[in-house]
Order: structure tokens, then sequence, then C-alpha cells
């Protein structure tokens, strides 16, 4: 093994060093540090759906007059999904159905699997089914977990791509510019 001259391995520290900065650099531009979601304005429009629960209740936009609605798109081999969805949970229990609908949308999974994770993480949601994906698609949800979020008056208001904590600062502000 050769002995380096100390010129020699400043450089090369110095060189990491430059690269390591560049890649930090890079990494900040691309979204890869700060929060893990970014909120955005969804102008909608609401398009007529319906949409089958793991209970076999079939969901529609008229089911919402009167209470904000979060329609949460998400699968459950997604990592950030499965972190995001027990503060969702509490979030929908803090406010309760009649104020605040929180609607968890499984994309493109088995109905059996759905529902397995549910029972399994204790959450008690409804949880629809995009079975074939065209809820998701009709309102470009291409990221996961992406939220539409819709005032206690029907109108599109927000999209919320990534994960956030819906327990948090941020998501109260959200949530209160709905109700």
């Amino acid at each position: 093994m050769p002995i380096e001259s100390p010129s020699r391995r400043h450089v090369l520290q110095a060189s990491l060093t430059v690269a390591s900065s560049a890649l930090f650099a890079r990494a900040g531009a691309q979204g890869l540090t700060g929060p893990a979601y970014e909120v955005s304005p969804w102008p909608g429009p609401l398009t007529a759906f319906s949409l089958v629960d793991t209970s076999g209740k079939t969901w529609r936009p008229a089911d919402f007059k009167g209470r904000a609605v979060l329609l949460n798109f998400w699968a459950s081999w997604c990592e950030p999904c499965r972190a995001e969805m027990p503060t969702l949970q509490q979030m929908a229990d803090l406010y309760g159905p009649e104020q605040l609908l929180v609607l968890a949308i499984n994309f493109k999974e088995a109905p059996a699997r759905a529902l397995q994770f549910a029972k399994r993480t204790g959450i008690t949601l409804p949880v629809l089914l995009d079975v074939d994906g065209q809820a998701a698609r009709r309102w470009g949800v291409k990221v996961f977990p992406t939220t539409l979020a819709i005032d206690r008056h029907g109108q599109p208001r927000l999209r919320v791509q990534g994960e956030m904590d819906w327990t948090g600062k941020a998501a109260e502000k959200l949530i209160a510019s709905l109700l």
C-alpha cells in the first residue's frame, strides 16, 4: 500500500468535501430535504364519481354535503402512506365525520389486501377501492400518498402530495381553511 503525501491527502479530502457539498445542494434543489409533502391549489373539478368501500357502501360527492372532505389516495406497498395513515385517523377522530370526512382511497389493490391493512393497523376510516386506478387518473394523482381537500361548501381547494403529519400545526391550518 503506497503512502500518500500530506498534500495528496488534502487534495482528496477537499475533493470529497466539494463533491458531497454539491450532492447535498442538488438533493435540496430536488426537494429531498425539508417537509415530506407539498401543498398546492387543487382547482378541481370534483367530477362525479362512484366508489365502493370495503363494507360495500357506494360513495358519491352528494354524500359530502356540509362537511369538509379529505380524499387520501394510498396503497399498502407505499411506506409514506403507511406512516401517514395513523395521523389521518387521529385527525378524523378529533373532528368527527360530521365536520370532516376522511376517505382513504386505496389504489389498485385487491379489496382483501386493503381491508387486511386497515384491520392490522386499527384504521376505521372508510376505505374506498379504486381497483382500476380510474379515480386517481381522473384527478391527476401520480404521487402516493396524495390527499385532495374539499371545503364544506363542496369546492375543491388543496392537493397535498407526500406524507404529512395530520396531527401537526400545518395540517391544523389546512383543515381550518376547509371548515
